[in-house]
């Protein structure tokens, strides 16, 4: 509850319900209103949704749910870093690189931006990627100009080794969806808001103690400040309706909406359908699977860098956090569906051919599976993300599935908590 000081009890209330990425960037930011109070509640004993750390005792440290990189053209996502206090949680590459290596031939390259915006780089044969040509890089501009139905596959597969080393890597990492599948408009957001602004604005960035440390308990410890104590363990059964408003949350207890109140549902699209029948919302999921391997030292990787993308294998991206090693592969859903003993030992074939390992014995592992991970990202789902608004005058919609213009990513889910946040209205005391 907010303090009597800050937001007296006079003041309109917005609840928000789901403390995820997405809820809790709406939360921070409207409790630095003075206009208003925030009460916030979460199904599950803890805030972060899939974006969170756990203690892991099978390998006995603390890992991520899963893996994410970040980069600094994510706008959305540094904003709210800076908001809760958290902006120098990350580790930040010195440079733009991306490196890479191919599993089944051994070859390995970095792709290397320059800083500046005109992208000089592409001329140079040691920044881009192996058997590539500088024109071969403008093939990006069809993103720009794609059709709705088109996927990225139709768009940029005509050069083979920048598709397979570097475009393909890149959209099924943002999107969750084969690129055969995956829709191109959704990627060209991603390129333009950061490789397509320069080097400086596609810097990686990992966080460096793990996504809670970074992205949740700084945030709740914002909001403690400003008197906003989370409500854990709160499952939303239904809303009641009167006219077009919502007039109650029915929790184990029904909460009342008070006439000035508001309502911001940070929740997944299968529970959005279940909670607002006719409300449009993407259907079909795709999985994403992770494993995290505890080393008996810490492995080195190409450049310094914490993280390696990996191509000709089962496994996509490689990062590491001291002794532990994780790998994440995308569009999972087959993969999700065998024994975790099996992916370990498939995935670790991976890690240890990517490493120069030989044949380092399997070791203790955790495989963390998604089954829902995101939606899939395909041209027909992006006519089912719903709108900030609803057809309910006080209730908003966020969520990474809902339309931002953006993938299913941390970015996303951030940046539509800032939009239902930006849609409150103004109230005059």
């Amino acid at each position: 509850m907010a303090s009597s000081e800050r937001q007296p009890r006079d003041r309109p209330t917005v609840h928000i319900v789901g403390a995820g990425l997405a809820g809790l960037a709406a939360a921070v930011r409207l409790s630095a209103r003075d206009d208003l109070r925030v009460r916030l509640y979460e199904a599950a004993g803890h805030a972060g949704g899939r974006c969170r750390s756990f203690f892991d005792d099978a390998i006995g440290c603390t890992i991520d749910n899963g893996n994410h990189l970040l980069l600094s053209g994510n706008r959305s996502a540094m904003e709210y870093l800076a908001e809760i206090g958290a902006a120098d949680s990350l580790y930040v590459a010195p440079e733009p690189a991306f490196p890479f290596v191919d599993l089944r031939s051994g070859r390995s390259w970095t792709v290397r931006p320059n800083r500046g915006r005109i992208p000089w780089w592409i001329f140079v044969p040691a920044r881009r990627v192996p058997e590539t040509r500088p024109s071969h890089y403008l093939a990006g501009l069809r993103l720009a100009l794609a059709a709705p139905g088109a996927t990225v596959a139709q768009c940029l597969a005509r050069h083979a080794a920048l598709y397979e080393r570097f475009w393909e890597p890149l959209a099924v990492a943002a999107l969750n969806t084969a690129a055969e599948e995956g829709a191109a408009r959704l990627l060209w957001p991603v390129v333009a808001e950061t490789f397509g602004r320069g080097g400086a604005a596609s810097l990686p960035c990992i966080a460096r103690d793990g996504l809670s440390a970074s992205f949740v308990a700084p945030a709740l410890r914002r909001l403690e400040a400003r008197g906003v104590a989370p409500a854990f363990n709160r499952r939303l059964r239904g809303l009641a309706t009167t006219g077009n408003r919502v007039a109650a949350l029915d929790f184990e207890e029904r909460i009342s909406i008070g006439a000035t109140d508001t309502v911001i549902l940070a929740l997944p699209p299968a529970r959005i359908a279940e909670l607002l029948p006719g409300t449009p919302a993407p259907e079909e999921s795709r999985a994403i699977v992770n494993a995290h391997f505890r080393l008996s030292h810490i492995a080195a990787f190409p450049r310094n860098l914490p993280f390696l993308g990996l191509i000709g294998g089962t496994a996509h991206w490689l990062f590491r956090r001291g002794e532990v090693v994780s790998v994440t592969v995308s569009a999972a859903d087959s993969l999700g569906e065998a024994r975790n003993e099996d992916i370990a030992i498939m995935l670790w074939a991976d890690v240890a051919r990517a490493l120069n390992l030989g044949a380092a014995p399997l070791p203790p592992f955790r495989i963390v599976k998604e089954k829902r991970a995101t939606f899939a990202q395909t041209p027909a789902a992006l006519s089912r993300r719903a709108g900030t608004r609803t057809a309910l005058a006080n209730l908003f919609l966020a969520g990474d599935w809902t339309a931002t213009g953006l993938p299913a990513t941390i970015e996303g889910a951030i940046r539509s908590g800032h939009m239902a946040a930006r849609a409150i209205p103004a109230i005059r005391l």
